[in-house]
């Protein structure tokens, strides 16, 4: 990513003075392929991390995963999840690998440190350490597996990108997002999967295309349509406590699902007549250039494209979303000393 394809897009002010900013690149797409909005280069490409989350699960659905394993809205939603490591998020994945007949061993995800720092802190306490059951992508390593299971594939090396589970999420991923699949990049994530690097327009319009699948061969548009709807009802298990992307589908009822990727990536599928009676699905996704590696940058973002949309309000901001939203900045003593606030103007093209 080079100087001339991002714009600023968050600025950090101490005082009167702008100390440090975070620029990027946004795109807007419609379901029809129609970019509506841009900052920056909405062709430039990079890896989607945890935000293709949404549609690795597909294949599991279309081929009958949900039926087959009986499978909840939440348990739907810890599959797309970059979760918090909480009680009851190993509670669920223990459920879901119950229902898919698989185990904490057969994860190939590895394990950190508990997102959630309470969590964390009472595994600390008992002198235990964390477990890939715990680790943010179990749900995702939990629905490969399951879609090895309900094809009769092997579940070992299920992560590799030449097995039948992999190949079949990448073509997928491919004909979601309009891009030849022999054109997707592929990198190995935190987690050991395969991810995809795809334009950022390509990505907004996969998502577009999520949120509304009329057109789609039928059994895909049912699963994008489970998708979208175990997100938004389950928003906790996608996420955590304190977390944006929680946070932001608990205020919005409904009108989008959002997933946070890895250095500075983000993605939002608003669903059709969201934002008026007849308005259009649109796919959203934007790159923080410099990655974002305190994660402060990426929520505000996200949020004030959300205002203004008119899809947050801004009782919303003030209150739900105030320590992840534009607010000022203190120091340790508790004064306020500056401020991080969004410094861009969506300009959405509807003609």
């Amino acid at each position: 990513m080079n100087e001339t394809s991002c714009v600023p897009l968050v600025e950090l002010s101490r005082g009167s003075i702008v100390e440090s900013f975070h620029s990027g690149c946004v795109a807007v797409v419609d379901a029809a392929g129609n970019l509506r909005a841009a900052l920056g280069d909405p062709h430039y490409v990079t890896f989607l991390r945890s935000s293709s989350k949404p549609f690795q699960i597909l294949p599991l659905l279309e081929n009958g995963g949900a039926e087959a394993f009986h499978l909840t809205d939440r348990e739907i939603a810890l599959m797309c999840a970059s979760h918090s490591g909480t009680d009851e998020h190993l509670a669920a994945i223990l459920a879901l690998q119950e229902k898919v007949g698989v185990r904490e061993s057969d994860l190939l995800c590895g394990t950190h440190p508990v997102f959630h720092q309470p969590t964390q802190e009472a595994l600390m306490r008992r002198g235990e350490s964390p477990t890939p059951n715990r680790h943010n992508c179990s749900g995702k390593h939990t629905g490969f597996l399951a879609q090895a299971v309900l094809s009769g594939f092997s579940k070992a090396e299920y992560i590799n990108p030449a097995h039948p589970v992999q190949q079949r999420v990448l073509q997928t991923f491919a004909e979601m997002v309009n891009y030849p699949a022999e054109k997707v990049v592929i990198g190995i994530d935190g987690c050991s999967a395969p991810v995809f690097a795809v334009p950022l327009y390509h990505a907004a319009w996969g998502l577009a295309r999520l949120a509304d699948p009329r057109g789609l061969p039928e059994k895909r548009a049912q699963a994008c349509r489970r998708v979208t709807r175990a997100m938004a009802a389950e928003p906790f298990m996608v996420a955590g406590p304190d977390r944006f992307d929680t946070l932001a589908m608990e205020a919005g009822q409904g009108k989008f699902i959002c997933k946070a990727g890895a250095e500075g990536y983000q993605a939002i599928a608003v669903m059709p007549g969201a934002l008026s009676e007849n308005s259009p699905a649109l796919g959203i996704v934007f790159k923080v250039a410099d990655g974002d590696p305190s994660g402060r940058a990426r929520p505000v973002i996200a949020a004030e494209i959300l205002r203004q949309l008119g899809l947050l309000g801004e009782d919303d901001l003030r209150t739900r979303l105030a320590n992840v939203a534009a607010r000022p900045l203190t120091n340790w003593r508790g004064l306020e000393i500056g401020e991080i606030r969004p410094v861009f103007r969506l300009n959405l093209q509807w003609g």
